[in-house]
């Protein structure tokens, strides 16, 4: 199997999911809990839970936050590449759940903001690896040139790449342009229906996807409760698969970060568009019907 390398965020997710609708300048019943988090961190673990070979390359504070995610990371059978910050503090979100399940974050980067190209293990880099890079890091100024450190490597080092956009708010305050010309060379970008409207200006997703394999020979579009799209540039049309039925919506924070995981896997294998569809549905299905999108040990 394909070792993946994953670059990206590391965060501990402080998720408080509202009972009522929320009294503004008062008070809420709720029920807080505090996890594992990060786009990056997510998708390596469940990768690692799904019995993909992967290593995680981060950053994290010195901190007791930071080794508890060091440790639960390596508990996954996650290869944890961890650079140690001595000054920033390991990065944080607030997410906060509606009574309806809207989700709103409040993300303070912390150490993930320091990620450098000095943190790049060298040895991951190679022929017949995969690199999957969060947008986070190319979003946030102070890791962008890690990210784009990665993203050369990557290509020198004869390796598949694909490309998560992270999150809409700060990747229309970063520019489509700019995101697109980073990423450029990358064989998957992974984006949702917001992202990929950020990126095109278009609304219709299948329109969406077919502008951006301008860029990208093939793009995955992630619909939520619509499921997914897989459009290539050698198609006429995109493949759709439905998403799967969940019991009981527990929490869908980083329920994109699941099946991004789930579809890495099939996809690297060569099976058809639409059975690694299905198998990042499935995984994001998992997610949402448990605690986060960590694997639910």
């Amino acid at each position: 199997m394909t070792r993946v390398v994953v670059v990206g965020d590391l965060m501990t997710d402080a998720v408080a999911r509202a009972r009522y609708a929320l009294a503004r300048a008062s008070d809420t019943p709720a029920i807080v809990t505090m996890h594992g988090g990060g786009s990056g961190a997510n998708i390596a673990s469940w990768l690692a839970v799904e019995g993909a070979e992967v290593a995680f390359i981060g950053r994290r504070g010195a901190d007791i936050t930071g080794r508890n995610r060091d440790m639960e990371l390596m508990g996954y059978g996650v290869d944890a590449r961890l650079v140690m910050d001595p000054e920033r503090p390991t990065g944080t979100c607030v997410v906060l759940v509606t009574h309806k399940g809207e989700r709103t974050m409040l993300s303070d980067p912390g150490a993930n903001a320091a990620l450098s190209p000095e943190d790049l293990p060298r040895d991951l880099f190679t022929s017949g690896s995969h690199l999957h890079l969060s947008g986070y890091t190319l979003i946030n100024e102070g890791s962008r040139d890690a990210g784009l450190a990665a993203l050369d490597m990557a290509r020198r080092g004869g390796m598949s790449i694909s490309v998560d956009c992270a999150s809409s708010a700060p990747l229309e305050r970063t520019g489509a342009e700019p995101f697109l010309e980073w990423t450029n060379g990358a064989k998957l970008l992974f984006a949702n229906t917001d992202q990929a409207k950020v990126l095109t200006g278009r609304d219709d997703p299948e329109a969406a996807a077919k502008v951006l394999t301008a860029w990208f020979p093939q793009v995955v579009i992630k619909q939520n409760a619509e499921g997914a799209l897989w459009f290539s540039n050698g198609r006429p049309e995109p493949v759709h698969v439905a998403a799967e039925p969940v019991d009981k919506i527990v929490d869908g924070t980083g329920a994109g970060d699941a099946f991004s995981a789930g579809f890495l896997p099939a996809w690297l294998e060569g099976k058809p568009p639409a059975e690694a569809l299905a198998s990042g549905c499935r995984l994001a299905a998992k997610a949402i019907m448990h605690l986060g999108a960590r694997p639910p040990f």
